[in-house]
């Protein structure tokens, strides 16, 4: 499961895609909205992505990953829209015979979501500022070439 959704992002949504009877290890990672960036209080979040494009790009880091690993059994899924404080923003899923590639997977799965995902977040603080957080500039200058 590669996808983009405007809906409230679960655990167990993620787990139940990923499980699979030859794997040990289901490694989970749940990126939520928190309270402050850089010692400035954040009222909310707000994503906007590319869907198509976003899609594609996170199952070509699921193809990375079974390249790399071996593991066909990976899940991203990233929310847009506005979200409020402790609200999941992104999940990587990830099931594997053995514990430490999961934990290898899942971490590059997220630093590639981050490197080549068009996806975009606008920081909304307590005081009424509100700022476009931009993109990693390694995923610009790959579509710019």
């Amino acid at each position: 499961m590669f996808k983009i959704t405007d809906e409230i992002i679960t655990e167990t949504q993620v787990r139940e895609v990923v499980e699979s009877p030859e794997a040990g290890a289901v490694v989970l990672f749940l990126g939520t909205v928190r309270n402050n960036t850089d010692g400035r209080q954040v009222k909310h979040l707000e994503y906007d992505a590319y869907t198509p494009m976003a899609e594609r790009k996170m199952a070509e880091i699921g193809q990375e990953i079974l390249e790399k690993w071996g593991i066909k059994h990976v899940a991203i899924i990233h929310r847009v829209g506005k979200l409020e404080i402790g609200e999941v923003s992104v999940a990587v899923g990830v099931a594997s015979p053995h514990r430490k590639n999961g934990f290898e997977a899942c971490k590059y799965a997220m630093d590639r979501l981050k490197q080549i995902v068009p996806i975009w977040k606008r920081e909304v603080w307590l005081d009424g500022d509100a700022e476009w957080v931009k993109p990693d500039a390694v995923y610009f200058d790959r579509i710019r070439s």
